[in-house]
């Protein structure tokens, strides 16, 4: 913990477990990481395994500035590895449940982007990626193959909005033709590919230039 941090003051040592947050279970220190930046200045219950012990601890998260607004912060770091081995059904099942949270992320992401509640500035491109991919195989084939998972879910829920000349296009199509009972026009859907390429290009030009501007503020 850091030194006179919220953890070191409530009395967190190095080496404890922190298992629940606020009786909610985490599994890694991401999910632990999540849940204090959600709860600035909010009392929180963690549940810790010290040694053989079982301890409760209860601390109020620091409130300080966010990307999006204020986050949780407490002070503290991981400090070892545990790795957590699953039987193929629980694997499988957790791996759908996780993919799941990761699909209702990005769509809650791009709804917020889209009213304009989080900036399109977090919107990366192929060059960001890269970056991060090279960065994620330096850490290991762990965090690789979880970064290339992340991305392929990322680029799946892309795949399926309902934009023309993505698969969600032509779901949307068959929809329209399943309750009107005939084949969408030819004009309409000439239009609808017109739109739906004038989307993805916009959608690929701001990602691509907000790429290059990292890289010009990072040189």
């Amino acid at each position: 913990p850091e030194s006179n941090g919220v953890a070191e003051r409530a009395g967190l040592r190095a080496g404890d477990r922190i298992t629940h947050v606020e009786g909610k279970p985490v599994d890694d220190w991401g999910e632990f990481v999540r849940a204090i930046r959600a709860r600035p200045g909010q009392p929180t219950r963690l549940v810790v395994e010290r040694q053989d012990a079982e301890l409760t601890v209860e601390l109020v998260p620091d409130s300080v500035p966010g990307d999006h607004g204020l986050i949780g912060r407490i002070g503290a770091a991981p400090n070892y590895l545990v790795r957590i081995r699953y039987g193929f059904l629980d694997s499988v099942g957790r791996g759908a449940l996780k993919t799941w949270d990761l699909s209702i992320f990005s769509l809650r992401m791009l709804g917020k982007m889209i009213l304009g509640e989080v900036s399109w500035k977090n919107l990366s491109g192929p060059v960001t990626i890269a970056d991060y991919a090279g960065q994620s195989a330096q850490l290991g084939w762990i965090p690789y193959l979880t970064f290339l998972a992340l991305i392929s879910i990322s680029l799946g829920i892309l795949n399926l909005l309902p934009i023309p000349l993505l698969d969600g296009g032509h779901l949307m199509y068959y929809l329209i033709e399943a309750v009107k009972g005939s084949p969408v026009s030819e004009r309409a859907m000439e239009l609808g590919q017109r739109v739906g390429m004038t989307l993805l290009l916009l959608l690929m030009a701001f990602a691509l230039y907000n790429d290059l501007h990292r890289l010009l503020l990072a040189g």
